[in-house]
Order: structure tokens, then sequence, then C-alpha cells
């Protein structure tokens, strides 16, 4: 009998991680996955995750898999084994069977992001710990006016943060807008994958274009420089959630080798 997939839809408080990629000596949510299923099978167990979130950046619905030789355990029972063998900081969701051929990151047709910014020179402590605090309030409807650009296939090079390794910096976006949540501002995007580090370099230009009162098209000017330099601060990881990712949406029209 061949091995079984199973897909997990996993949460994490990215504060104290060192990003989801394993990496040597460092504490990372796929390492403390694989950790736990080593434990449980006895032997090495590959995770795979839909997106390789930096250091920092917590996740609400980061989807995985993984092939299990355990025939014995239902599907559904490995999210309370899993979690009883991991920290109190990452959590599986759910966990499911999947189709054999099932992977969490190349069948991936959109994934989604919020960034949540707070206003005001004082805060909750704890409310530090996952917003990025500004000393002025922004204005929502100006930044929605400079994000309206963010729409369909774009080149986004201006955005990719050095290191990135990406084959193409052609990206589909799906939309882009900031809401109020409470009192918290929210950015909302969405898009077939994302570059290193671009939803935080997006959000600190629009951030930053704000503040200097930038007209409408001045997004649009920064995005068509294809010049990094061009960009605004990056914004800060705690503010910044990936939220979910999505597999039955239609497939966006990405240039072959480009990653998220």
């Amino acid at each position: 009998m061949s091995d079984r997939v199973i897909r997990l839809v996993v949460a994490y408080d990215g504060t104290d991680f060192c990003g989801w990629q394993r990496q040597a000596g460092q504490r990372t949510v796929q390492e403390s996955l694989e950790t736990a299923l080593r434990t449980m099978h006895g032997h090495p167990v590959p995770v795979v995750g839909a997106g390789r979130t930096d250091s920092g950046v917590h996740a609400v619905g980061q989807v995985a898999h993984f092939a299990t030789d355990i025939a014995s355990i239902p599907a559904n029972r490995f999210e309370p084994a899993l979690n009883r063998l991991m920290p109190p900081d990452v959590r599986v969701v759910r966990s499911a069977d999947a189709d054999p051929g099932f992977h969490a990151r190349f069948d991936a047709r959109l994934r989604r992001y919020k960034y949540y910014l707070r206003a005001g020179p004082v805060q909750l402590p704890h409310l530090d710990r996952y917003a990025w605090r500004l000393f002025r309030t922004p204005d929502a409807r100006r930044l929605n006016r400079l994000a309206a650009c963010l729409h369909g296939e774009i080149d986004c090079a201006t955005f990719a943060a050095a290191g990135d390794k990406s084959v193409s910096t052609f990206r589909y976006l799906h939309h882009a807008a900031f809401y109020q949540e409470g009192d918290a501002l929210v950015f909302e995007i969405a898009a077939n994958a994302f570059l290193y580090r671009m939803v935080r370099s997006i959000v600190g230009t629009l951030v930053e274009l704000d503040a200097e009162g930038a007209p409408p098209e001045a997004m649009r000017d920064v995005l068509l420089a294809r010049d990094r330099n061009r960009a605004g601060t990056t914004a800060p990881a705690r503010g910044l959630f990936l939220w979910n990712v999505e597999y039955d949406v239609p497939q966006s029209p990405t240039p072959t080798g480009a990653a998220g």
C-alpha cells in the first residue's frame, strides 16, 4: 500500500520562530512539525508548506502536507496527536486526507495575507506584538486610491527584496485593499504567489506615500519603475499574517517559474 497524503491547516505565532522553512540551528515552524511527526512515525517525515513565511510573520491558515505510512490513524486524528507534541505557539487547526498527488505549494492558486496597523502613541502591549504601531493616523481613502493599481498581472520587481531567487517577478494580484477592523487598519492582499518580503514592502511604500500626501498615481509610478530603490521602508514582520491558501480557484496566468 502506498503512503497516504495528509493535508494540514496550521496556525502559528511567528514572533519566536525564524520563519517557516527549516534552517540549521534555528527554531522554525517546519522543524516543529517535522519533530512531532518523527516522534509519531519513528523516522523523518518531510513537511511541505504552501508559503515560506519569513521570521516573525504569523499564520492563521497556512496549508501543509506530508506522506504517512501509518494506516491506523484516521486523518482527522493527526490534528490532536500533533498538537500534543508541539509547542503552544504552533497549532494544527485541521487535518484531512488529500489526493495522492496533492502538493501544498505547487497546487495553491491563491494566497491571502493581512497586515495589521494601529495608530496612536500608546497601545496595549500585547497588541504591539501583532501590528505595526504608527504615530499618525493613515488616510484609508488615500491608501486605497494608491493601492488601486495592485490588480491583475503585474511585474512586482520594485517590491522584490534582496535575496529573492524567483525566476520571474511577475505575479497575478487578485485584490488589494485597506479596511477598518475594530480599532485596527487592515491591508488585505491576495495573489497567486508573492516575492520575498513583497507584502511588507508594499505596505511600507503605501504608508510612506500616504504620509507624503502623494497623488493616486504615485504608487503606479513606483510600480512601473521596477526599481527596488523606489520602494519605501519594509514594514515590520509582526503585523503580517498568512490568512489562508485557496486551491479551488481558476489558474492565474503566471509565467513559468514564478514562485512565492
